[in-house]
């Protein structure tokens, strides 16, 4: 059944209008027909089209379902974006699709880009998070100053991903099972030396993602699902 995407269906018992018109102009549903909604904040509801009006589509809730945590623990990636954008679109599909709870985009010292569109991005997690069947969209973070970034602070267990030589433990190795993990990544340059030390005195645990280079997009995605499979519930 297709899944559609209702955020303010708590107040608004019709469609927004872009998934109104996907509803009846693509899928040519009509009044009668069943479908299933998520509001993105972890519930599933099972509803019929009450009335087609235009680009208007109403609907009746049948049933409200909350979808069960799907793994232990908050997971947040924090990166800086590479210089394609679409590489970056790529990443935020893939890692919506394995499960992550928040994204932050990263302002760094060697950062490729100064800007993200997050209206695009939103709506490429939104397809992401209804192909994959879930029911909560995760945070999505526009760029941010990595020192501000840091200062925010994590409930949890903190970790840096860099290139400097020194001493670092696998990801896999390091992550405390169901415990709420942060993981930065960052740019094609990789953080300055001052980030990295900026960085430790915060707390941030170096780590390794593997002997091999991999691309700032790439480094994300495996740090994403790696936390997840950490999370996995038993």
């Amino acid at each position: 059944m297709w899944l559609f995407y209702t955020p303010d269906i708590k107040d608004d018992m019709q469609l927004p209008e872009e998934e109104a018109g996907h509803c009846i102009r693509v899928l040519r549903m009509k009044e009668g027909d069943s479908i299933r909604l998520t509001d993105g904040k972890g519930c599933f509801y099972d509803a019929v089209i009450s009335a087609v009006s235009g680009k208007r589509c109403m609907v009746h809730i049948e049933r409200k379902e909350q979808q069960e945590q799907l793994w232990n623990g908050y997971l947040h990636i924090a990166v800086a974006p590479t210089k394609l954008m679409d590489r970056n679109e790529w990443f935020v599909e893939k890692a919506v699709e394995i499960g992550v709870d928040e994204i932050t985009f990263l302002k760094t010292d060697h950062s490729e880009r100064d800007v993200i569109k997050m209206e695009r991005i939103e709506k490429i997690a939104v397809s992401a998070m209804k192909q994959s069947q879930k029911a909560t969209l995760p945070v999505l973070n526009g760029m941010t100053p990595l020192r501000s970034f840091i200062e925010q602070g994590f409930d949890g267990d903190k970790y840096i991903a860099h290139c400097e030589p020194g001493s670092k433990v696998l990801l896999q190795d390091a992550l405390t099972p169901g415990h709420n993990s942060l993981v930065l990544i960052g740019p094609e340059g990789d953080f300055s030396p001052a980030e990295i030390e900026m960085a430790l005195k915060a707390g941030f645990k170096p780590i390794s993602l593997g002997p091999s280079r991999l691309r700032t997009e790439t480094a994300a995605l495996v740090a994403v699902h790696i936390m997840n499979l950490a999370g996995q519930k038993q």
